[in-house]
Protein backbone atom coordinates (compact mmCIF):
# COMPACT_ATOMS: atom_id res chain seq x y z
CA UNK A 1 0.00 0.00 0.00
CA UNK A 2 1.66 3.64 -0.91
CA UNK A 3 -0.56 5.33 1.64
CA UNK A 4 0.99 8.35 2.34
CA UNK A 5 -0.46 10.84 5.22
CA UNK A 6 0.23 14.23 6.38
CA UNK A 7 1.93 14.35 9.71
CA UNK A 8 1.52 17.29 11.61
CA UNK A 9 5.02 16.96 13.71
CA UNK A 10 6.66 17.12 10.92
CA UNK A 11 4.94 19.33 8.77
CA UNK A 12 5.13 17.50 5.69
CA UNK A 13 3.23 13.79 3.89
CA UNK A 14 5.01 10.59 5.04
CA UNK A 15 4.56 7.74 4.05
CA UNK A 16 2.18 5.03 6.44
CA UNK A 17 4.50 2.59 7.87
CA UNK A 18 2.16 0.87 10.81
CA UNK A 19 4.36 -0.26 13.48
CA UNK A 20 2.53 -3.83 13.43
CA UNK A 21 0.64 -4.24 10.43
CA UNK A 22 -1.48 -7.15 12.23
CA UNK A 23 -1.97 -4.38 14.86
CA UNK A 24 -2.66 -0.84 13.13
CA UNK A 25 -3.94 1.58 15.52
CA UNK A 26 -6.26 4.40 15.98
CA UNK A 27 -7.47 7.45 17.93
CA UNK A 28 -9.65 10.13 17.63
CA UNK A 29 -11.06 12.86 19.71
CA UNK A 30 -14.74 11.97 20.67
CA UNK A 31 -17.61 13.72 21.71
CA UNK A 32 -18.55 15.60 25.23
CA UNK A 33 -22.16 14.48 25.31
CA UNK A 34 -23.92 17.28 26.60
CA UNK A 35 -26.40 18.28 23.64
CA UNK A 36 -26.51 17.05 20.27
CA UNK A 37 -23.64 17.07 18.19
CA UNK A 38 -23.40 20.08 15.28
CA UNK A 39 -22.38 19.56 11.90
CA UNK A 40 -18.78 20.81 12.74
CA UNK A 41 -18.56 18.12 15.36
CA UNK A 42 -19.48 15.25 12.52
CA UNK A 43 -16.50 16.63 10.18
CA UNK A 44 -13.37 14.70 11.67
CA UNK A 45 -16.17 11.69 12.52
CA UNK A 46 -16.63 11.19 9.07
CA UNK A 47 -12.75 11.88 7.33
CA UNK A 48 -11.55 8.76 10.03
CA UNK A 49 -14.06 7.01 8.69
CA UNK A 50 -13.19 7.22 5.63
CA UNK A 51 -9.56 6.80 7.11
CA UNK A 52 -10.65 3.64 9.02
CA UNK A 53 -11.87 1.98 5.92
CA UNK A 54 -8.99 2.52 3.50
CA UNK A 55 -6.79 0.98 6.43
CA UNK A 56 -8.93 -1.94 7.01
CA UNK A 57 -9.14 -2.60 3.00
CA UNK A 58 -5.10 -2.64 3.08
CA UNK A 59 -4.39 -4.61 6.58
CA UNK A 60 -7.41 -6.21 6.84
CA UNK A 61 -10.66 -5.65 8.84
CA UNK A 62 -9.64 -7.17 12.09
CA UNK A 63 -6.01 -5.73 11.59
CA UNK A 64 -7.28 -2.38 12.52
CA UNK A 65 -8.05 -1.17 15.87
CA UNK A 66 -9.79 2.24 16.29
CA UNK A 67 -10.76 3.94 19.17
CA UNK A 68 -13.09 6.83 19.72
CA UNK A 69 -13.37 8.46 23.20
CA UNK A 70 -16.48 9.81 25.25
CA UNK A 71 -15.64 12.87 27.58
CA UNK A 72 -18.50 11.90 29.97
CA UNK A 73 -17.75 13.97 32.60
CA UNK A 74 -17.38 17.81 32.42
CA UNK A 75 -18.35 21.26 33.64
CA UNK A 76 -21.42 21.33 30.89
CA UNK A 77 -22.20 17.94 31.69
CA UNK A 78 -22.36 18.85 35.10
CA UNK A 79 -24.94 21.93 34.43
CA UNK A 80 -27.23 20.33 32.50
CA UNK A 81 -27.60 17.13 35.30
CA UNK A 82 -28.06 20.03 37.44
CA UNK A 83 -30.94 21.86 35.93
CA UNK A 84 -32.49 18.50 35.33
CA UNK A 85 -31.94 17.37 38.78
CA UNK A 86 -30.48 13.75 37.29
CA UNK A 87 -27.41 12.14 37.59
CA UNK A 88 -24.70 12.96 35.25
CA UNK A 89 -24.71 9.56 33.69
CA UNK A 90 -28.84 10.08 32.32
CA UNK A 91 -27.26 12.92 30.28
CA UNK A 92 -24.30 11.23 28.56
CA UNK A 93 -25.97 8.11 28.01
CA UNK A 94 -28.54 9.81 26.42
CA UNK A 95 -26.91 11.87 24.02
CA UNK A 96 -24.24 9.14 23.64
CA UNK A 97 -27.08 7.39 22.11
CA UNK A 98 -28.46 10.33 19.71
CA UNK A 99 -25.10 10.93 18.96
CA UNK A 100 -24.06 7.39 18.09
CA UNK A 101 -27.70 7.30 15.77
CA UNK A 102 -26.84 10.59 14.19
CA UNK A 103 -23.09 9.23 12.95
CA UNK A 104 -24.65 5.96 11.70
CA UNK A 105 -26.85 8.14 9.61
CA UNK A 106 -24.16 9.95 8.30
CA UNK A 107 -22.39 6.25 7.09
CA UNK A 108 -19.53 6.33 9.77
CA UNK A 109 -18.48 2.74 11.10
CA UNK A 110 -19.07 2.25 14.73
CA UNK A 111 -15.32 2.79 16.25
CA UNK A 112 -13.64 -0.98 17.31
CA UNK A 113 -13.74 1.01 21.09
CA UNK A 114 -15.51 3.92 22.08
CA UNK A 115 -13.63 4.05 26.20
CA UNK A 116 -15.33 6.59 28.47
CA UNK A 117 -13.93 9.01 31.18
CA UNK A 118 -15.59 7.36 33.61
CA UNK A 119 -14.90 4.16 32.88
CA UNK A 120 -11.06 4.87 33.10
CA UNK A 121 -10.75 6.30 36.48
CA UNK A 122 -8.64 3.76 38.37
CA UNK A 123 -5.90 4.07 34.83
CA UNK A 124 -6.53 8.26 34.91
CA UNK A 125 -5.80 8.23 38.84
CA UNK A 126 -2.47 5.47 38.02
CA UNK A 127 -0.94 8.07 35.51
CA UNK A 128 -1.33 11.28 36.97
CA UNK A 129 0.27 9.20 40.62
CA UNK A 130 3.61 8.23 38.08
CA UNK A 131 3.82 11.81 36.34
CA UNK A 132 3.68 13.36 40.25
CA UNK A 133 6.49 10.59 41.49
CA UNK A 134 8.87 11.31 38.39
CA UNK A 135 8.52 14.78 38.94
CA UNK A 136 6.35 15.84 35.93
CA UNK A 137 3.40 17.12 37.99
CA UNK A 138 2.95 18.22 41.65
CA UNK A 139 0.15 18.79 44.11
CA UNK A 140 -1.48 22.16 45.56
CA UNK A 141 -4.24 22.78 47.08
CA UNK A 142 -6.38 19.82 46.40
CA UNK A 143 -5.18 20.08 42.91
CA UNK A 144 -2.25 18.13 40.89
CA UNK A 145 -0.90 20.23 37.76
CA UNK A 146 1.95 19.17 35.26
CA UNK A 147 4.70 20.93 35.34
CA UNK A 148 5.18 22.10 32.12
CA UNK A 149 9.07 22.88 32.88
CA UNK A 150 9.77 19.26 33.44
CA UNK A 151 9.50 18.40 29.37
CA UNK A 152 12.09 20.53 27.30
CA UNK A 153 9.72 19.63 24.31
CA UNK A 154 6.41 21.38 25.83
CA UNK A 155 5.40 23.07 22.60
CA UNK A 156 6.53 20.75 19.89
CA UNK A 157 4.01 19.54 18.09
CA UNK A 158 2.14 23.01 17.72
CA UNK A 159 5.19 24.91 17.52
CA UNK A 160 4.58 27.94 19.55
CA UNK A 161 6.47 29.82 22.06
CA UNK A 162 5.89 29.48 25.57
CA UNK A 163 4.04 32.99 25.80
CA UNK A 164 1.96 32.54 23.04
CA UNK A 165 0.80 28.91 24.61
CA UNK A 166 -0.05 30.75 27.85
CA UNK A 167 -2.03 33.53 25.90
CA UNK A 168 -3.60 31.37 23.65
CA UNK A 169 -4.29 28.41 26.54
CA UNK A 170 -6.57 30.91 28.22
CA UNK A 171 -4.77 29.64 31.54
CA UNK A 172 -6.10 30.29 34.86
CA UNK A 173 -3.04 31.88 36.16
CA UNK A 174 -3.31 30.49 39.69
CA UNK A 175 -2.06 31.66 43.17
CA UNK A 176 -0.68 27.87 43.43
CA UNK A 177 0.92 27.46 40.08
CA UNK A 178 4.78 27.02 39.65
CA UNK A 179 4.42 28.21 35.79
CA UNK A 180 1.45 29.63 34.42
CA UNK A 181 1.42 26.80 31.16
CA UNK A 182 1.27 24.44 34.03
CA UNK A 183 -2.50 22.85 33.34
CA UNK A 184 -4.69 21.13 35.51
CA UNK A 185 -4.58 16.40 36.16
CA UNK A 186 -6.88 16.57 38.53
CA UNK A 187 -9.22 19.35 40.57
CA UNK A 188 -11.38 19.34 43.55
CA UNK A 189 -15.09 18.71 42.87
CA UNK A 190 -17.75 21.56 43.66
CA UNK A 191 -20.60 20.77 45.99
CA UNK A 192 -22.86 18.64 44.22
CA UNK A 193 -20.76 17.50 41.12
CA UNK A 194 -19.06 14.26 41.01
CA UNK A 195 -16.36 13.14 42.73
CA UNK A 196 -14.02 10.09 43.19
CA UNK A 197 -11.15 9.49 45.67
CA UNK A 198 -7.38 10.05 45.31
CA UNK A 199 -4.46 10.30 47.06
CA UNK A 200 -4.73 14.03 46.52
CA UNK A 201 -8.05 14.30 47.34
CA UNK A 202 -11.62 14.06 46.05
CA UNK A 203 -12.27 15.38 43.02
CA UNK A 204 -12.08 14.29 39.55
CA UNK A 205 -9.71 15.04 36.40
CA UNK A 206 -8.92 17.46 33.57
CA UNK A 207 -10.18 17.02 30.22
CA UNK A 208 -6.20 16.25 28.87
CA UNK A 209 -5.23 13.48 31.05
CA UNK A 210 -8.56 11.20 30.20
CA UNK A 211 -7.19 10.89 26.58
CA UNK A 212 -3.79 10.48 27.18
CA UNK A 213 -5.14 7.38 29.98
CA UNK A 214 -8.17 5.92 27.64
CA UNK A 215 -5.35 5.83 25.07
CA UNK A 216 -3.04 3.73 26.96
CA UNK A 217 -5.77 1.61 28.53
CA UNK A 218 -7.84 0.55 25.55
CA UNK A 219 -4.98 1.12 22.26
CA UNK A 220 -1.21 0.85 24.15
CA UNK A 221 1.57 3.29 23.77
CA UNK A 222 2.65 4.21 20.89
CA UNK A 223 -0.20 4.51 18.53
CA UNK A 224 0.60 4.42 14.65
CA UNK A 225 -2.54 7.46 14.14
CA UNK A 226 -3.66 10.38 16.29
CA UNK A 227 -6.60 12.26 15.00
CA UNK A 228 -8.49 15.38 15.85
CA UNK A 229 -10.02 19.00 14.52
CA UNK A 230 -7.24 21.63 14.41
CA UNK A 231 -8.80 23.35 17.03
CA UNK A 232 -7.35 21.00 19.46
CA UNK A 233 -3.97 21.03 18.15
CA UNK A 234 -3.02 23.33 21.36
CA UNK A 235 -3.66 22.93 24.33
CA UNK A 236 -5.19 19.63 23.88
CA UNK A 237 -2.85 17.12 21.91
CA UNK A 238 0.28 19.17 22.76
CA UNK A 239 -0.90 18.43 26.38
CA UNK A 240 -2.02 15.12 25.52
CA UNK A 241 1.73 14.52 24.26
CA UNK A 242 3.89 15.44 26.86
CA UNK A 243 1.70 13.60 29.67
CA UNK A 244 1.77 10.08 27.52
CA UNK A 245 6.09 11.19 27.22
CA UNK A 246 6.62 11.90 30.69
CA UNK A 247 4.32 9.28 32.23
CA UNK A 248 6.89 6.50 30.70
CA UNK A 249 6.89 6.81 27.29
CA UNK A 250 10.27 8.25 26.00
CA UNK A 251 11.54 10.01 22.64
CA UNK A 252 12.56 6.65 21.80
CA UNK A 253 8.99 5.27 22.19
CA UNK A 254 7.10 8.31 21.15
CA UNK A 255 3.80 8.97 21.72
CA UNK A 256 1.76 9.13 18.17
CA UNK A 257 3.75 8.08 15.03
CA UNK A 258 1.40 10.21 13.09
CA UNK A 259 -0.98 13.37 13.90
CA UNK A 260 -3.44 14.18 11.69
CA UNK A 261 -6.15 17.35 11.87
CA UNK A 262 -8.71 17.89 9.70
CA UNK A 263 -9.87 21.83 9.26
CA UNK A 264 -13.00 23.82 10.47
CA UNK A 265 -16.20 23.68 9.48
CA UNK A 266 -17.16 27.15 8.86
CA UNK A 267 -20.67 28.90 8.53
CA UNK A 268 -21.13 32.37 7.01
CA UNK A 269 -16.89 32.45 6.85
CA UNK A 270 -17.03 31.88 11.12
CA UNK A 271 -15.95 29.11 12.74
CA UNK A 272 -19.12 26.70 14.19
CA UNK A 273 -19.35 26.63 17.27
CA UNK A 274 -22.20 26.41 20.00
CA UNK A 275 -20.90 29.09 22.07
CA UNK A 276 -21.40 31.58 18.90
CA UNK A 277 -24.65 30.58 18.16
CA UNK A 278 -24.16 29.27 14.44
CA UNK A 279 -24.54 25.59 14.59
CA UNK A 280 -26.45 23.19 12.60
CA UNK A 281 -27.78 20.38 14.32
CA UNK A 282 -27.06 17.00 12.70
CA UNK A 283 -30.50 15.88 14.13
CA UNK A 284 -32.09 18.82 12.53
CA UNK A 285 -30.09 18.19 9.01
CA UNK A 286 -30.83 14.37 8.87
CA UNK A 287 -34.56 15.40 8.74
CA UNK A 288 -33.92 17.55 5.92
CA UNK A 289 -31.33 15.69 3.39
CA UNK A 290 -30.15 12.30 3.28
CA UNK A 291 -27.18 11.39 5.35
CA UNK A 292 -25.58 10.53 2.60
CA UNK A 293 -25.26 13.77 0.73
CA UNK A 294 -24.63 15.57 4.42
CA UNK A 295 -21.45 13.09 4.18
CA UNK A 296 -20.73 14.02 0.83
CA UNK A 297 -20.90 17.32 1.22
CA UNK A 298 -18.41 17.23 4.37
CA UNK A 299 -15.90 15.11 2.04
CA UNK A 300 -15.90 17.66 -0.74
CA UNK A 301 -13.37 19.53 0.13
CA UNK A 302 -9.72 18.36 1.42
CA UNK A 303 -10.00 17.10 4.73
CA UNK A 304 -7.30 20.30 5.92
CA UNK A 305 -8.31 22.58 4.29
CA UNK A 306 -11.24 24.83 5.63
CA UNK A 307 -14.88 23.65 5.05
CA UNK A 308 -17.76 26.58 4.07
CA UNK A 309 -21.06 25.12 4.95
CA UNK A 310 -24.20 26.25 2.89
CA UNK A 311 -27.54 24.83 1.91
CA UNK A 312 -26.02 25.34 -1.53
CA UNK A 313 -22.69 22.59 -0.86
CA UNK A 314 -26.19 20.04 0.43
CA UNK A 315 -27.83 20.34 -2.89
CA UNK A 316 -24.87 20.02 -4.90
CA UNK A 317 -23.91 17.18 -3.35
CA UNK A 318 -27.36 15.73 -3.60
CA UNK A 319 -26.96 16.20 -7.32
CA UNK A 320 -23.59 14.58 -7.00
CA UNK A 321 -25.26 11.45 -5.82
CA UNK A 322 -28.23 11.73 -8.28
CA UNK A 323 -25.87 11.10 -10.67
CA UNK A 324 -24.28 7.98 -9.48
CA UNK A 325 -27.11 6.99 -8.47
CA UNK A 326 -28.87 7.14 -11.44
CA UNK A 327 -26.15 5.40 -13.24
CA UNK A 328 -26.78 2.65 -11.43
CA UNK A 329 -30.53 2.66 -11.61
CA UNK A 330 -29.80 2.66 -15.85
CA UNK A 331 -27.97 -0.07 -15.31
CA UNK A 332 -30.34 -1.85 -12.41
CA UNK A 333 -30.36 -5.51 -15.26
CA UNK A 334 -26.46 -5.43 -15.28
CA UNK A 335 -24.89 -8.20 -12.83
CA UNK A 336 -22.25 -6.09 -10.92
CA UNK A 337 -18.75 -8.00 -11.45
CA UNK A 338 -16.89 -8.80 -7.79
CA UNK A 339 -13.94 -6.28 -8.48
CA UNK A 340 -11.43 -4.14 -6.37
CA UNK A 341 -11.51 -0.17 -6.46
CA UNK A 342 -9.53 0.57 -9.96
CA UNK A 343 -5.80 1.80 -8.92
CA UNK A 344 -6.59 5.62 -9.81
CA UNK A 345 -9.02 5.99 -7.60
CA UNK A 346 -7.18 4.16 -4.62
CA UNK A 347 -4.20 6.45 -5.44
CA UNK A 348 -6.58 9.54 -4.61
CA UNK A 349 -7.34 8.41 -1.60
CA UNK A 350 -3.56 7.10 -0.64
CA UNK A 351 -2.41 10.68 -1.22
CA UNK A 352 -3.58 12.13 1.89
CA UNK A 353 -7.02 11.45 1.99
CA UNK A 354 -7.60 13.45 -1.63
CA UNK A 355 -11.37 12.80 -1.52
CA UNK A 356 -11.68 15.39 -4.24
CA UNK A 357 -10.21 13.64 -6.38
CA UNK A 358 -11.44 10.38 -5.30
CA UNK A 359 -14.84 12.16 -6.58
CA UNK A 360 -13.31 12.80 -9.73
CA UNK A 361 -12.63 9.44 -10.07
CA UNK A 362 -16.11 7.84 -8.77
CA UNK A 363 -17.92 10.23 -12.12
CA UNK A 364 -15.46 8.76 -14.71
CA UNK A 365 -16.62 5.72 -13.23
CA UNK A 366 -20.39 6.61 -13.84
CA UNK A 367 -19.38 7.20 -17.52
CA UNK A 368 -17.44 4.31 -17.84
CA UNK A 369 -20.57 2.35 -16.77
CA UNK A 370 -23.10 4.71 -19.27
CA UNK A 371 -20.92 3.99 -21.98
CA UNK A 372 -19.89 0.28 -21.54
CA UNK A 373 -21.01 -2.52 -23.62
CA UNK A 374 -21.26 -6.46 -23.22
CA UNK A 375 -19.58 -7.72 -20.49
CA UNK A 376 -17.61 -4.57 -19.87
CA UNK A 377 -21.06 -2.71 -18.08
CA UNK A 378 -20.61 -5.62 -15.47
CA UNK A 379 -17.06 -5.13 -14.22
CA UNK A 380 -17.89 -0.98 -14.88
CA UNK A 381 -20.59 -1.31 -12.38
CA UNK A 382 -18.66 -3.47 -10.18
CA UNK A 383 -15.57 -1.07 -9.91
CA UNK A 384 -18.11 2.16 -9.07
CA UNK A 385 -19.82 -0.06 -6.43
CA UNK A 386 -16.59 -1.41 -4.87
CA UNK A 387 -14.99 1.97 -4.94
CA UNK A 388 -17.87 4.29 -3.42
CA UNK A 389 -18.44 1.55 -1.08
CA UNK A 390 -14.90 2.38 0.31
CA UNK A 391 -15.74 5.90 0.70
CA UNK A 392 -19.13 5.21 2.36
CA UNK A 393 -21.51 5.52 -0.09
CA UNK A 394 -24.36 3.95 -2.89
CA UNK A 395 -25.27 1.34 -0.25
CA UNK A 396 -28.78 2.35 -1.27
CA UNK A 397 -31.43 1.31 -4.03
CA UNK A 398 -31.28 3.67 -6.74
CA UNK A 399 -35.26 3.74 -6.52
CA UNK A 400 -35.32 4.27 -2.85
CA UNK A 401 -32.71 7.01 -3.19
CA UNK A 402 -35.01 8.97 -6.36
CA UNK A 403 -37.91 8.43 -3.81
CA UNK A 404 -36.69 9.04 -0.61
CA UNK A 405 -39.06 11.08 1.49
CA UNK A 406 -41.81 9.85 -0.44
CA UNK A 407 -44.84 8.95 1.61
CA UNK A 408 -46.72 5.49 1.48
CA UNK A 409 -50.02 7.38 -0.08
CA UNK A 410 -48.02 9.20 -2.58
CA UNK A 411 -46.15 6.45 -3.44
CA UNK A 412 -49.59 4.24 -3.86
CA UNK A 413 -51.07 7.05 -5.93
CA UNK A 414 -48.00 7.82 -8.15
CA UNK A 415 -47.78 4.15 -8.48
CA UNK A 416 -51.32 3.46 -10.09
CA UNK A 417 -51.15 6.71 -12.26
CA UNK A 418 -48.29 5.57 -14.14
CA UNK A 419 -50.01 2.40 -14.67
CA UNK A 420 -52.92 3.82 -15.79
CA UNK A 421 -50.13 5.69 -18.42
CA UNK A 422 -48.61 2.91 -19.42
CA UNK A 423 -52.25 1.55 -20.37
CA UNK A 424 -53.29 4.50 -21.95
CA UNK A 425 -50.10 4.52 -24.17
CA UNK A 426 -50.41 0.62 -25.10
CA UNK A 427 -54.18 1.98 -25.95
CA UNK A 428 -52.58 4.82 -28.58
CA UNK A 429 -54.76 6.68 -25.99
CA UNK A 430 -52.01 10.11 -26.38
CA UNK A 431 -54.59 12.66 -24.95
CA UNK A 432 -55.24 10.19 -21.91
CA UNK A 433 -51.37 9.71 -21.23
CA UNK A 434 -50.57 13.18 -21.71
CA UNK A 435 -53.35 14.03 -18.76
CA UNK A 436 -51.72 11.64 -16.50
CA UNK A 437 -48.69 12.86 -17.43
CA UNK A 438 -49.63 16.43 -16.65
CA UNK A 439 -50.97 14.94 -13.03
CA UNK A 440 -47.91 13.76 -12.39
CA UNK A 441 -46.27 16.84 -12.94
CA UNK A 442 -48.83 18.93 -10.75
CA UNK A 443 -47.71 16.13 -7.61
CA UNK A 444 -44.20 17.31 -8.84
CA UNK A 445 -43.14 13.92 -10.13
CA UNK A 446 -40.81 13.62 -12.94
CA UNK A 447 -41.52 10.47 -14.99
CA UNK A 448 -38.35 8.87 -16.91
CA UNK A 449 -39.48 6.24 -19.72
CA UNK A 450 -36.49 3.88 -20.47
CA UNK A 451 -36.07 0.77 -22.57
CA UNK A 452 -37.09 -1.37 -19.59
CA UNK A 453 -40.23 0.85 -18.61
CA UNK A 454 -40.93 3.84 -16.69
CA UNK A 455 -39.39 4.89 -13.28
CA UNK A 456 -39.73 8.12 -11.18
CA UNK A 457 -38.92 10.64 -8.68
CA UNK A 458 -39.43 13.50 -6.96
CA UNK A 459 -38.86 16.75 -9.03
CA UNK A 460 -35.81 18.68 -8.52
CA UNK A 461 -37.12 22.22 -6.68
CA UNK A 462 -35.37 25.23 -8.12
Amino acid sequence: MALSLYDTMAREKRPFVPKDPNRVTMYVCGPTVYNYAHIGNARPVVIFDVLFRLLRHAYGENAVIYAANVTDVDDKINKKAAEEGVAIDVITDRYLAIYNDDMATLGALRPTHQPRATQTMAEIIAMIGKLVANGSAYAAEGHVLFNTQAYADYGKLSRQPMDEMVAGARVDVAPYKQHPADFVLWKPSKANEPVWESPWGPGRPGWHIECSAMIEKTLGLPIDIHGGGIDLLFPHHENEMAQGVCAGHDHEVGYANYWMHNGFLNMAAEKMSKSLGNVALVHDLIQQAPGEALRWALLVGHYRAPLEWTGELIEQSKKALDRLYGALRRASEVEAEDVPPPAAFLAALEDDLNTPAAFAELFAMATKLETATGKGRGQAKGELLAAANLLGFLFGDPEDWFQAGVTDDLRERVDGLIAQRIEARAAKDWAAADRIRDELTALNIEVMDGPTGATWRIRESG
